[in-house]
């Protein structure tokens, strides 16, 4: 990607987004270093149930992908930390196909410290990692052998119908005949059990929600004061998400001095940071099938609220 790149597209997103009624940002925007590190938080506290429950189906499960994929290279989208990873790095290499580990992200810090760590954890394991916008552009690293693309955390969910569409299917194009797609998606579920996920006693998930607005003061020299926002979650019934918000306590003036922008926010007014979309089984899996992807298995966990599916190229 060009060294600019995520430069440009910031400023290209603030532009956009926060012209636009209501005003929004992506997500992506929230992981510089800390934001990661508050989203590794996230993942522990106890209201937020996604992460064990994806992590129970994966011990419950690798062995089986590993068996079925006989993959050599695991590609995984977005990986954060890769902490969940290790499950299926470890199931590969017992079934004695793995040879390469090849995690893409946003967040060039949360992929350093990952890799060092795989790499001193896994030394016959090669590791080639890609800071890069998978959203805007997939480009899946080429191998030699079958590719297990992994896309956990129920980040699909971040995306909109729209845009999820474009996704499965430029990586249906970008897939061999033998790689196969493993995804990650949290389900429809009682909605107090959402809303606390999204709104934990501790804090934390506002401090991440508000955390854009450190990045966007240090990258483009804005003036935003976090604490003249507040954190609101909520349950949108009708496009099955939660939503992420951010709302001025009062009437404000923003500079945005890198863009030469001011922003006006009216009292009670909001700014979208995040959908996290929930699924229905036939619905997804028929989303998948519209763009060329067949479902060959569906795991849940013990409580089935969260998704693990398997999926592979259908045929012409």
């Amino acid at each position: 990607m060009p060294d600019d790149y995520f430069t440009v597209q910031l400023r290209k997103d603030v532009l956009d987004g926060l012209a636009s009624a209501p005003r929004s940002l992506p997500p992506k925007w929230f992981y510089d270093a800390y934001g990661s590190e508050l989203f590794e938080e996230i993942t522990r506290l106890p209201e937020y149930y996604l992460t064990r429950a994806e992590q129970e189906i994966l011990t419950q499960r690798a062995a089986r992908i590993a068996a079925a994929t006989r993959a050599d290279t695991l590609v995984e989208l977005g990986a954060g930390s890769s902490r969940k990873t290790r499950l299926l790095l470890d199931a590969l290499t017992e079934a004695g196909t793995l040879t390469r580990y090849a995690p893409l992200d946003v967040s060039a810090s949360a992929l350093s410290e990952a890799g060092a760590a795989l790499c001193r954890d896994y030394p016959a394991l090669r590791v080639t990692a890609t800071v890069t916008d998978f959203e805007a552009e997939l480009a899946l690293p080429p191998g030699d052998g079958p590719r297990l693309i992994a896309f956990l955390g129920s980040t699909i969910g971040n995306l909109d119908p729209a845009q999820r569409h474009v996704f499965f299917t430029g990586l249906r194009k970008a897939m061999a005949k033998r790689d196969t797609f493993l995804l990650g998606a949290d389900l429809v579920k009682d909605a107090g059990v959402l809303w606390r996920a999204y709104n934990d006693s501790q804090g934390v998930t506002a401090a991440f929600n508000k955390n854009v607005l450190a990045v966007l003061n240090r990258e483009l020299d804005a003036d935003f004061d976090p604490d003249a926002f507040a954190h609101r979650a909520v349950w949108n019934a009708g496009q099955q998400r939660i939503e992420m918000w951010l709302r001025s306590r009062n009437a404000q003036a923003v500079k945005v001095r890198g863009l030469d922008l001011t922003l006006e926010f009216e009292r009670g007014e909001e700014l979208l940071t995040e959908i996290s979309t929930k699924f229905e089984r036939e619905a997804l899996t028929a989303e998948l099938a519209r763009a060329g992807l067949r479902v060959s298995d569906w795991w849940t966990d013990a409580a089935g609220g969260f998704a693990l599916l398997l999926a592979a190229p259908a045929a012409v």
